[in-house]
C-alpha cells in the first residue's frame, strides 16, 4: 500500500512539473507572438498556441480574476508557478507522509 501512495504522489508531482513547463512555454510563446517574432498565420504555430492556451488558461483564469494585470504585465503565471512549487515542496510531501503514517 505504501508503494501505491508513493507512486501516486510521484505521478502527481510529475503532472505539476509538466503544468509549470506548459505555463512557461505559454508565456514565452505569447511574448513571441506579441513581438511578432513568430507568425500566427502559420498553421503549426497557431495549433501550438491554441493548445497552450487551452491547457493553461483554465488554470490561470481564477488567478487572473483575483489579480489584474499590473501596468499591462500579467503576473498570474509567475504566481501560479510559485504556488505549484510551494505545493510540490511542502504540501505534497507532508500529505504523502501523513497518508503513509495512516497505513503503517
Amino acid at each position: 500500500m505504501v508503494a501505491l501512495i508513493e507512486f501516486t504522489f510521484a505521478i502527481l508531482n510529475a503532472l505539476l512539473t509538466i503544468a509549470v513547463w506548459l505555463v512557461i512555454a505559454d508565456v514565452i510563446v505569447s511574448w513571441l507572438v506579441q513581438f511578432d517574432v513568430i507568425n500566427m498565420r502559420n498553421r503549426v504555430i497557431r495549433n501550438v498556441v491554441n493548445f497552450l492556451d487551452a491547457i493553461t488558461h483554465p488554470i490561470l483564469r481564477p488567478l487572473r480574476r483575483i489579480i489584474p494585470p499590473l501596468g499591462g504585465i500579467d503576473i498570474s503565471p509567475m504566481l501560479l508557478i510559485i504556488v505549484i512549487g510551494a505545493a510540490q515542496q511542502y504540501l505534497l510531501p507532508a500529505l504523502e507522509n501523513w497518508l503513509i503514517s495512516l497505513v503503517i
